[in-house]
C-alpha cells in the first residue's frame, strides 16, 4: 500500500474499464493467448475482478483511481510461496518469463536462482524466435531472448513491454520438437502466463487490474493461482514482495 502496488494504485479506472470491455470483444492482445468456456460479458467481468483483484465495484465510477485489495495480493502470494516449495521438495522443471522486463525480471530471477539451488532445471527454449507485431510503435520486430534463465521479449537492442503469447508457444513448440518434457509449473506474466495456461501447464501469473483475462484464467480453471498486483514499479519496490514469497516457501 506504501507504494502503490496494492490499495490505491496508479493503474486508472478509465483503462481497467476499457481493456474489460476489450477483452469482452475479444481483442486478442487483451486475451493474451487464452480462449474461455464462458461467453464473459462486461458486468461479469468486472463483478470477477472485484472478487479476484479488489477494484471498485461501482459501475458508475468510470474515472481517476481504481483499488487492489492487498489482502487479497497477500493471499495469492501465499499461494506462490506454497508452489515454490512444492517445485523444490520435488525438483520440478521450472520455467520463468516476463512480459515486463523492466519491473518484474529480477524478481523472477531471485526466485529462479533459488530454485536452482534446491535441484529444480530452470527449462529454457527457442532462444532468438521472432516475430512481427502492429499494436505498437516501431520497431515492429519482437525477439525471444533469455536473460539468466528468465524469457523476455526485445526489439533488437531494448527490452519490450509485451501482451503476446507467441513468446511462450514457441517455447513449447521448441520443447517438443526437440524431444524434452514441458515444464512442471511456470510463473510468468502477460501473454508468457496466457500461453502455458492455454496449453494446460500449471501456471502461477501476476497481472495487473487492467489485465482480466489471466483473473478469468484462473476462474475457469487454466491457471493456478493469480497475484493482483500494479506491475509498473522498480524492483526494489517488489523486494518485500519478493522476500515473502521466499520465507513462505520455506527459503529463507
Amino acid at each position: 500500500m506504501r507504494t502503490g502496488i496494492a490499495g490505491h494504485v496508479d493503474t486508472p479506472r478509465q483503462s481497467n474499464l476499457r481493456h474489460y470491455r476489450r477483452l469482452c470483444h475479444k481483442d486478442p492482445y487483451y486475451q493474451f493467448g487464452l480462449t474461455f468456456a464462458h461467453e464473459w460479458s462486461f458486468s461479469e467481468v468486472l463483478a470477477l475482478m472485484v472478487k479476484r483483484c479488489g477494484v471498485v465495484a461501482d459501475e458508475s465510477h468510470q474515472w481517476g483511481i481504481d483499488t487492489i485489495d492487498p489482502d487479497l495480493t497477500v493471499d495469492a502470494l501465499e499461494a506462490v510461496g506454497d508452489r515454490l516449495a512444492e517445485a523444490a521438495r520435488y525438483r520440478e522443471r521450472v520455467m520463468f518469463a516476463t512480459g515486463h522486463p523492466r519491473n518484474l525480471l529480477e524478481t523472477y530471477q531471485l526466485w529462479k536462482s533459488e530454485l536452482e539451488k534446491r535441484g529444480c532445471e530452470v527449462v529454457t527454449a527457442a532462444g532468438g524466435y521472432s516475430y512481427e507485431v502492429t499494436t505498437e510503435q516501431p520497431p515492429h520486430r519482437r525477439i525471444l531472448v533469455w536473460r539468466d534463465g528468465v524469457g523476455l521479449v526485445m526489439d533488437g537492442e531494448a527490452p519490450r513491454h509485451s501482451h503476446h503469447p507467441f513468446g511462450m508457444r514457441a517455447a513449447l513448440n521448441s520443447l517438443t520438437e526437440r524431444g524434452e518434457e514441458w515444464p512442471q509449473v511456470v510463473i510468468a506474466d502477460h501473454g508468457f502466463a496466457g500461453a502455458a495456461g492455454e496449453a494446460g501447464i500449471p501456471t502461477i501469473g501476476f497481472a495487473d487490474c487492467n489485465d482480466p483475462a489471466l483473473f478469468l484464467a484462473e476462474h475457469e480453471g487454466k491457471l493456478l493461482t493469480t497475484v493482483p498486483l500494479d506491475d509498473g514499479y522498480s524492483t526494489d519496490d517488489y523486494r518485500p514482495l519478493s522476500d515473502y514469497v521466499l520465507h513462505r516457501a520455506g527459503f529463507r
